[in-house]
């Protein structure tokens, strides 16, 4: 593991050069600094990277000693866009070169490599002309670049019969869990200390979701996610009490899908299950993450590979049609055989849906901060694997339908959902091509208002403690009223 550092004579394009730079040395520890402040210590390798007016100049130094040093024109205060990708391909080439490694995504930084050929298509490139342009630009690989056309030509096939720029989604958080999982960065909070407080939660809640239809008026509605959290950490009565108030607050004609991510196996019942297929839930989640027991225990998931199938088989029998099952690629531990199992038994299922991730490791997950208990174990993922989960769904009938990447990603590679024809998410698609405003509702929700086709997003962001969000929720509500009003210019 090197010890890292990258030198600024500017503050611009931080993140892009410290996203590269932990891409190639995902292990080591990176520090930034600018000319003219002392460097936190000493560095094995450090980047100097200077912008002058009309060029950007890299030089690279191992122990001490310059090993490559390179420039690239580029007119820095009238092209930001092109500066930024003119620096983003002088960084990757010269740690290509160094490391001689090459990375899936080449040098693209950002979560949602899919809007490029998204965008392109839209202006009518051919598939042909998006892939060159992919892989000359950003130097994405062949493979990659042939999942991100194919997925963007997916969603913009989903997406061609929904008016989605004059409606809106719905996002309903749920912030309790049985436990929280060892790798969670979410704004989850274990249900035991909070159980006496759920329905105080729940009145905040719903006073949050009918602002939200009286502001948006007529505004229709298209997708409905009920996400955390676990929402099936709420008791029946009061999976009603909320499943209810929406169905009878909120005008269903236009709505496409409405979906309860009923997650962990150890909160799901046959009641609550009963009671969801009560209400027009046209898509539910049961989300495994690993069929690998010993996994699930380090992790901190306190249900069985058995629940998992149990709970499952349940709700093919209550008549859900649209199960979706999530995994996570690279949990501690867990190699090619270890994944090949739990696709062995996700095969038996058969889900509709199954959405892959590739663990993330922030900064506010327990994995992350206790990683030295979990040295010896690895964290493990590579092109192979990538290969087995996508083999596994097309063996279930499923195509890719929508991707995203996160930040300290294992192996630099992205997160991607598969579903069988029509079977796709509608919201997850709008959320990650930014395609459609979201409003959000619930403690730690983040309201996204997208505005001229995505050139501009807002986003207006509720609290994430509980106790903070049931008192300050007409707070909460102002925050929504100021941003619904500029965003339908009102």
């Amino acid at each position: 593991m090197l010890n890292i550092g990258i030198c600024f004579n500017r503050k611009d394009f931080e993140y892009d050069v410290y996203s590269l730079v932990k891409a190639f040395y995902p292990q080591s520890q990176v520090q930034m600094y600018y000319l003219g402040e002392k460097p936190a210590g000493e560095y094995q390798l450090l980047l100097l990277v200077t912008y002058g007016d009309q060029e950007i100049c890299l030089e690279i130094q191992k122990e001490g000693q310059t090993c490559l040093s390179r420039t690239s024109e580029v007119e820095y205060d009238r092209e930001r866009t092109e500066t930024k990708n003119v620096l983003k391909r002088l960084v990757y080439g010269c740690l290509q070169e160094l490391t001689g490694i090459s990375l899936p995504w080449g040098n693209l930084t950002g979560i949602r490599p899919t809007k490029i050929p998204m965008k392109l298509l839209e202006e009518g490139w051919k598939n042909t002309q998006i892939a060159e342009y992919m892989r000359n630009s950003y130097g994405v690989s062949k493979e990659k670049t042939a999942l991100a056309i194919t997925i963007a030509n997916r969603e913009k096939a989903i997406l061609k019969d929904l008016d989605y720029e004059h409606g809106y989604s719905l996002y309903v958080g749920i912030p309790f869990c049985p436990s929280i999982c060892l790798y969670c960065s979410f704004g989850s909070h274990p249900l035991s200390r909070w159980v006496k407080r759920v329905d105080e939660y729940l009145d905040a809640l719903l006073k949050e979701l009918t602002f939200i239809r009286d502001a948006m008026g007529s505004r229709p509605l298209h997708t409905v996610y009920i996400g955390g959290g676990t929402p099936t950490t709420l008791e029946p009565e009061q999976m009603d009490r909320l499943l209810s108030h929406i169905q009878k607050t909120f005008d269903f004609t236009h709505v496409r899908e409405y979906t309860v991510e009923a997650g962990r196996p150890d909160s799901i019942t046959r009641e609550k299950l009963e009671v969801i297929r009560k209400y027009p839930v046209n898509r539910i989640s049961v989300n495994p993450q690993t069929m690998n027991q010993k996994t699930l225990d380090l992790i901190g998931r306190r249900h069985t590979v058995e629940e998992t199938k149990e709970i499952f088989q349940m709700a093919r029998e209550l008549g859900f049609s649209n199960i979706n099952m999530d995994l996570i690629i690279g949990l501690p531990g867990e190699g090619k055989e270890e994944v090949a199992h739990t696709l062995a038994e996700i095969e038996k299922l058969h889900p509709d849906s199954l959405t892959v991730h590739s663990l993330a490791l922030k900064r506010a997950t327990r994995l992350n901060l206790f990683r030295d208990q979990y040295e010896e174990m690895s964290f493990e993922n590579s092109q192979e694997i990538m290969e087995m989960t996508q083999k596994c769904a097309v063996n279930m009938g499923m195509g890719p339908y929508y991707l995203y990447r996160q930040k300290n990603i294992a192996g630099n590679f992205e997160n991607v959902g598969y579903a069988e024809v029509d079977k796709a998410g509608i919201y997850n698609i709008l959320i990650m091509e930014e395609k459609q405003t979201i409003l959000a509702a619930g403690a730690g929700a983040s309201t996204k208002f997208v505005f001229a086709g995505g050139t501009r997003i807002e986003r207006v962001e509720n609290v994430k403690d509980v106790d903070n969000y049931i008192r300050r929720i007409d707070e909460m509500l102002e925050r929504k009223r100021a941003g619904i009003a500029a965003y339908l210019d009102i």
